[in-house]
């Protein structure tokens, strides 16, 4: 397993790459690193922060009761 501070460098060259409008094959050749690894650090970024987002994107809501939500529902069938 890597070390936190290796993790972390990995991270910010992830988002170099994010960044960089390259490929990741330009990006890996340009960069002197092996394609795997930078493949799987942008990987396991974009699902870090998947979920995160993922947290953001609840919101509350009301249901409706009452005539106005029946009668539109019966005026269809």
């Amino acid at each position: 397993m890597s070390k936190p501070v290796e993790k972390q460098e990995w991270f910010r060259v992830a988002e170099a790459f994010e960044a960089s409008g390259l490929t990741q094959k330009e990006f890996a050749s340009q960069r002197g690193v092996r394609l795997s690894t930078l493949q799987s650090w942008v990987y396991r970024r974009r699902r870090l922060h998947s979920r995160q987002a993922e947290a953001v994107r609840l919101l509350p809501v009301e249901v409706a009761t009452g005539p106005a939500a029946t009668g539109a529902t019966e005026s269809r069938c």
